[in-house]
């Protein structure tokens, strides 16, 4: 179920973006690979529900997030609050792409969220569902906003400038699931 959710979300974005796009192919292993404090987030659910609160928070700390607590009034449990990074994916200016640079982008595209979502260091991906100039939104779960930046950056269609990135520190509950 864990790998059918953004498989399902990728899927959007194909659809969602095929008609955005058209540019030539560009490597995207070297950015990401100069990355500066590209730490590999792990995160394994089992361990976390196990650690306690002030656990954790070192271990976020240790990694360099930013992190504040609180306790929810309702249940009396404290509640992890940790700093991830959204990026808007607006669209861009360069849009002259041909049909089959337009694909070729687009399979790039694709690749490169299933690797950042692979990697950890981004939780989810997607497009919206209307025609507006922001196109999509990527939750970066890193401790920078410049290592954000650099992975968003690293995207294919971002480097052929179909796509621009916009990003905005997003705090939210640690290990709260989407509903």
């Amino acid at each position: 179920m864990k790998r059918l959710l953004p498989l399902c979300i990728v899927a959007l974005l194909y659809v969602a973006c095929k008609e955005e796009l058209k540019q030539t192919t560009t490597e995207i292993e070297k950015p990401i690979e100069a990355v500066e404090d590209s730490t590999l987030i792990e995160v394994d659910e089992e361990a976390t529900h196990e650690k306690s609160i002030s656990e954790l928070k070192n271990e976020l700390t240790a990694k360099g997030f930013k992190t504040f607590d609180y306790v929810d009034e309702k249940t009396q449990d404290t509640i992890i609050m940790q700093q991830y990074f959204i990026a808007f994916l607006k669209r861009g200016t360069i849009r002259n792409q041909n049909e089959e640079e337009a694909a070729i982008l687009q399979e790039e595209h694709l690749a490169h969220l299933q690797k950042m979502y692979d990697l950890g260091y981004a939780d989810i991906s997607g497009p919206f569902g209307d025609d507006g100039d922001i196109r999509g939104i990527t939750i970066y779960n890193v401790p920078t906003q410049k290592m954000a930046d650099s992975l968003a950056n690293a995207d294919p269609m971002v480097q052929a400038g179909r796509l621009e990135i916009e990003i905005h520190p997003w705090w939210a509950a640690k290990g709260f699931p989407l509903r």
